[in-house]
């Protein structure tokens, strides 16, 4: 609930500082990825590494590091 609050927080934001957000606005789920133009702006969802989401095996250290990893080919490093 806290991620799709930050997730739709942001894209409001955004959308205030002239970005183009898609309509209807992306829902937040792990690993979702939005790419924003002018300037290239890349968005990465991803679950918190909290005691919840671990030890119910909502987010795995593989799934997080796949969000890690998009993030660093898509920001070309």
């Amino acid at each position: 609930m806290l991620g799709a609050f930050g997730w739709q927080s942001l894209l409001s934001t955004l959308a205030s500082l002239g970005y183009p957000i898609p309509a209807p606005r992306p829902p937040f789920a792990h690993a979702t990825h939005l790419t924003l133009a002018s300037p290239t702006l890349h968005l990465f969802g991803c679950y918190h590494v909290s005691q919840q989401n671990t030890f119910t095996g909502k987010l795995t250290p593989a799934m997080l590091e796949a969000v890690l990893v998009k993030a660093k080919e898509a920001a070309g490093i």
